[in-house]
């Protein structure tokens, strides 16, 4: 059973044509990075992952299943922009999801189930390397710190599907190796799905088991947004990783 599945999707806004004619399929526990050239509609898939756009024609499957119409807890998102409440400490911006899971009007948990989600909220600090930092807010944090804080957020209710939209762009180079070793464990463990989008190359053949390559067959100079890309090329990253591993 794959995890997701894109049939013929095609992406439409007015006479500009986004995606055009794509197809993908990924299964549990693979790492899909999507690289391209600016604009040629890799946020957009990813957008209809994460179910806040729909594709204008084709069909999307979640689990073999109608795609969800919505975001949910089975698909987490971490954006380039830390996605932190500045009034609330490290621990809690982790567990606040975990409180609106259970209590949607009141967005809070008592007793045993409060319990819980700190325990929870706990477990997964200590795998992103924050639980020294639990009681602090994100002011108090680095750039690198911040954005582990927003992994932990996404990673808390143990998604199927993790979505990432170019998570490291705006962290200092050394800071971005350091996320990518703690991503790649972190996934390594819990063994989710992963769809990056990436416009650095080289982080997405070292994190990515696949490299899916966003652009368009067809071209028209006088109207260039008549045609709309597609995945042109598809790359097992794992063999290239295996091949390096070996010398």
């Amino acid at each position: 059973m794959s995890l997701v599945k894109a049939k013929n999707i095609w992406k439409i806004y007015g006479n500009d044509v986004i995606l055009e004619n794509l197809n993908f399929s990924m299964n549990e526990g693979e790492f899909c990075a999507l690289v391209g050239p600016s604009g040629c509609g890799k946020t957009t898939f990813l957008k209809m992952l994460l179910g806040i756009d729909e594709p204008t024609r084709g069909k999307l499957l979640f689990e073999d299943k109608e795609y969800p119409k919505e975001p949910s807890d089975e698909r987490g998102i971490v954006f380039q922009r830390y996605s932190t409440l500045s009034h609330l400490n490290v621990i809690d911006n982790v567990i606040i999801g975990l409180e609106f899971e259970k209590s949607k009007f009141f967005g809070k948990l008592f007793g045993k189930e409060k319990k819980e989600a700190y325990e929870k909220a706990n477990e997964i600090l200590k795998a992103v390397g924050l639980e020294d930092s639990k009681n602090k807010y994100p002011h108090e944090l680095s750039g690198g710190m911040k954005q582990r804080l927003s992994i932990a957020q996404s990673l808390v209710k143990k998604p199927k599907l993790l979505l990432l939209d170019e998570p490291f762009g705006a962290l200092d180079p050394g800071i971005s190796l350091d996320m990518h070793e703690l991503l790649l464990d972190i996934h390594s463990k819990l063994n989710f799905g992963v769809v990056m989008v990436t416009h650095d190359i080289s982080e997405a053949f070292k994190l990515g088991t696949r490299v899916l390559v966003f652009d368009k067959i067809k071209t028209d100079k006088d109207f260039p947004n008549r045609y709309g890309s597609t995945i042109v090329n598809d790359i097992d990253a794992s063999k290239k990783k295996e091949r390096k591993n070996e010398k």
